[in-house]
C-alpha cells in the first residue's frame, strides 16, 4: 500500500536521533546525543503552567501579552519596531512556525539556500511545500561562510534562504560581515530570508521544549499568511502552556544571564572533556548547545562507526556527524571539492545535568589508555570488532543481550538513513523577515514595493482572498 503515499513521505524516516535517544534508554547509556535539557524547568514557571490550567484556561487560546513581550524583546535587542497585532504569529514550536512560513511563501520549483551542515527540519519543510533545497558548504574548522560559494549558489530560481545562527550542529555564530553579505545578496536579487534564532530566547532555553509554545515575527502580509496557514494545521498552541511562555518571557533579564553563564559553564566543561581524551575542539562554539568535533587524524574509523563503539564500548550516545550535511544538494559547481571531513564530526549536546555530563566523563574515562585518550582512536577495525565482541559477551553475561541487538539494529538503521540525509527532527523556531529590511529603526513590514503580496505562495494568497 506504500503506493498510496506521497512522494515526498516515501522519502522521510524515523528520527535518527530520537532513534539514539532511546537506545540510550535501552541500553541505559548517558544521552549526548538530542538536544534538550534534562534538568528541571525553573519552578515560576511550572507553577504558573499548572495556575493555567485550574483556572480553566484549557480551550483554544491567543495569548497576545506574548505578541507585545515579544515585540518589547525585539525592539530592546534589534532596535527593531515590531507590530505586535500585525507582525508576529503564535505557532506550535518552531516546527510548525517554520512548516508554515515556507507554505506560506514557497511554491513547487522554488529554491531555497541552506547553510551546510544543517539541521533537516528545514529540507523536509521546504520539500513539503515543493520547494527545492539548495545547500552551500560552510568551511571548516570554524564554520565561515565563503561568499563565493555562496553567490554561485543562487539562480533565477531562488526565492529565499534560511539563516540559522547561533548554528545547528556547529554552535557557530554568524559574524557582522557574514551577515551583511548575506543582507547584500538578499537585497539584490529580491530574496526572502528566514532566520531561525531559537538559542536566543525561546520555552526551549527555558528547558520547556516539549510545551510547543513558538512563533514568528515578519511584515504583516506574511505573518497573516503564516497564521492562516497554523490556524489550518493546529488551530492554538497548547493554552495552559502559553500563559506560562508568558511569565517565562516576563523573567527578569537577571534570570536569563544566569542561565547563560550555566550553559557556559556546561560547554567549557565538555569542550575540557572531550579535548581531554584526544577529539579535536578547534572551534569553541558561540551560541547552541552543541559541541561539533572531529575525530583525530589517526582514528581508522568513520562518525558512524565510532559512534557505534561509543554505544558499544563506553555506553555514551552521541550523533554521526554525517547525517547534518548534503553534499548531493551541492550546486555543480561546488561538488568537485574534497568533503571527506563530513565523516569525521561528531556532535554532542552539552544541555545537560550535572550528574548526566559526570556519568558520561566516567565512562568516557574507563576507556582511555596509558596517555590518557580514548582507545577507539589508536585501534584498527579488526582491533575494534574483538572490542566489541569483548564487550558484547559482558553484555550477554548480564543478561541484556537484548539491549546489545537492540544497540545494533538502531545503529544499522542509523547508517541508511543518515545516507539519505532524511528525517531528523528538532524543536526550534523562526524569527522571519527578509534581511534588507533588517534596517536598525526601521517598522517590519514596512509597505514599499519588496513587501508585496505576490511574493506568497498560490496557498496563502487563497487564504488571502478568503479574509
Amino acid at each position: 500500500m506504500e503506493e498510496k503515499l506521497s512522494a515526498v513521505a516515501k522519502t522521510l524516516t524515523p528520527s535518527p536521533i530520537q532513534q539514539l535517544s532511546l537506545l540510550a534508554q535501552s541500553c541505559n547509556a548517558v544521552n549526548l546525543a538530542e538536544g534538550f535539557p534534562d534538568f528541571p524547568a525553573p519552578s515560576h514557571i511550572k507553577n504558573a503552567a499548572v495556575s493555567a490550567i485550574n483556572s480553566d484556561f484549557n480551550q483554544y487560546r491567543h495569548v497576545q501579552g506574548i505578541c507585545d513581550h515579544v515585540a518589547k524583546i525585539i525592539k530592546h535587542m534589534h532596535g527593531l519596531d515590531v507590530e505586535p497585532l500585525t507582525d508576529i504569529a503564535i505557532c506550535c514550536g518552531q516546527s510548525e512556525a517554520f512548516a508554515a512560513a515556507m507554505f506560506a511563501i514557497i511554491d513547487k520549483g522554488d529554491e531555497v539556500l541552506l547553510f551546510d551542515p544543517s539541521y533537516e527540519t528545514y529540507e523536509t519543510c521546504i520539500k513539503l511545500a515543493g520547494g527545492i533545497p539548495v545547500y552551500v558548504p560552510l568551511d571548516p574548522p570554524c564554520w565561515t561562510l565563503d561568499a563565493d560559494k555562496l553567490m554561485k549558489s543562487f539562480t533565477v530560481k531562488t526565492k529565499a534562504l534560511v539563516l540559522n545562527s547561533p548554528h545547528n550542529p556547529t554552535g557557530k555564530v554568524f559574524t557582522k560581515d557574514e551577515l551583511e553579505t548575506v543582507a547584500g545578496a538578499c537585497n539584490t536579487r529580491d530574496l526572502l530570508a528566514i532566520t531561525d534564532e531559537i538559542c536566543i530566547l525561546s520555552t526551549w532555553l527555558c528547558s520547556l521544549s516539549g510545551w510547543r509554545v513558538g512563533w514568528a515575527v515578519g511584515p504583516a502580509y506574511i505573518a497573516s499568511a503564516i497564521r492562516n496557514i497554523h490556524i489550518k494545521l493546529t488551530d492554538s498552541a497548547p493554552a495552559p502552556f502559553q500563559e506560562a511562555a508568558l511569565t517565562a518571557l516576563r523573567s527578569p533579564l537577571e534570570y536569563f544571564e544566569l542561565l547563560r553563564r550555566d550553559y557556559e559553564s556546561r560547554r567549557d566543561y565538555t569542550v575540557k572533556l572531550l579535548s581531554g581524551v584526544g577529539f579535536q575542539v578547534e572551534f569553541k562554539p558561540e551560541g547552541s548547545f552543541f559541541l561539533f568535533v572531529e575525530l583525530p587524524e589517526k582514528c581508522v574509523l568513520s562518525d558512524v562507526e565510532f559512534v557505534e563503539e561509543l554505544i558499544k564500548q563506553a555506553g555514551v550516545v552521541a550523533v554521526p556527524g554525517c547525517g547534518f550535511f548534503h553534499r548531493n544538494l551541492y550546486v555543480e559547481k561546488l561538488s568537485s571539492a574534497d568533503y571527506n571531513y563530513q565523516k569525521r564530526y561528531i556532535r554532542f549536546a552539552f544541555c545537560k545535568s550535572d550528574a548526566t555530563l559526570a556519568a558520561g566523563a566516567q565512562k568516557l574515562s574507563d576507556l582511555v589508555d596509558s596517555s590518557g585518550l580514548l582507545k577507539l582512536f589508536n585501534s584498527d577495525r579488526k582491533m575494534q570488532e574483538m572490542a566489541t565482541e569483548k564487550a558484547s559477551a559482558e553484555i550477554l553475561e548480564g543478561n541484556r543481550g537484548s539491549n546489545q541487538d537492540y544497540a545494533a539494529e538502531t545503529m544499522s538503521n542509523y547508517r541508511e538513513t543518515v545516507e539519505c540525509h532524511l528525517g531528523k527532527v528538532l524543536a526550534q523556531r523562526a524569527v522571519f523577515g527578509s534581511s534588507h529590511r533588517r534596517a536598525r529603526g526601521r517598522k517590519v513590514g514596512t509597505n514599499d514595493a519588496k513587501t508585496s503580496p505576490s511574493r506568497l505562495s498560490r496557498v496563502s494568497l487563497a487564504d488571502e482572498s478568503r479574509k
